[in-house]
């Protein structure tokens, strides 16, 4: 896990990354400068429950290919998740901030994971436990905001304009950041080199 010191506010930006590409790049600078972040653990998961494993990259290729995207000194690269032998999002939660008091962190996701949040375990559990930011993505972004968590949310959210302060607001609270916007996804990248 990243050295962190009282007082910071640390964005988490969990994924597969498989394979990390420059719309993650994108989420997580956009992130950096609209939240007002110290850091940016960019945290690389052994693989994702609601996803198969038969396409996944080896971690440690995933590490790498993201250390080389992620050049920012503020953007760590890190799979710590690995060693706490979950892939749960909620259990990872709570053991990072339960190991960092003091340290404001706020969970970082694309509207694209917004609409399936409300499948995640124990999603309300992470809504209650830290602050979250919707970074903007590609498609129907009003649909993204009526999935079933964003509604269930609805009372919780800051308005863009406050961003910068939601890694210092008591959760739930999220905030829908605005931007530029990437069409690349991990998925279309792993299909269009199936095809070469």
């Amino acid at each position: 896990m990243p050295h962190v010191e009282r007082g910071m506010v640390v964005g988490l930006f969990g994924g597969s990354f498989n394979p990390p590409h420059p719309g993650h790049l994108l989420v997580a600078e956009i992130a950096l400068k609209r939240l007002g972040l110290d850091q940016l653990w960019w945290m690389v998961t052994p693989g994702n429950p609601l996803k198969s494993r038969s396409a996944l990259l080896p971690l440690r290729e995933r590490i790498m290919l993201s250390r080389s995207l992620a050049r920012d000194p503020r953007i760590k690269v890190t799979a710590f998740e690995e060693r706490l032998t979950t892939t749960f999002t909620a259990h990872t939660l709570a053991h990072v901030v339960a190991r960092n008091p003091g340290v404001g962190f706020v969970w970082i996701m694309g509207a694209d994971s917004l609409k399936t949040f409300h499948r995640w375990q124990k999603w309300r559990e992470i809504a209650d436990l830290v602050p979250i930011a919707v970074v903007d993505r590609p498609g129907a972004t009003l649909s993204f905001l009526s999935s079933p968590a964003a509604r269930a949310l609805s009372f919780a959210r800051v308005d863009e304009n406050r961003a910068r302060l939601i890694g210092r607001r008591q959760p739930p609270a999220w905030t829908f950041i605005h931007g530029p916007r990437s069409g690349l996804s991990s998925t279309a990248i792993r299909l269009a080199a199936t095809k070469r």
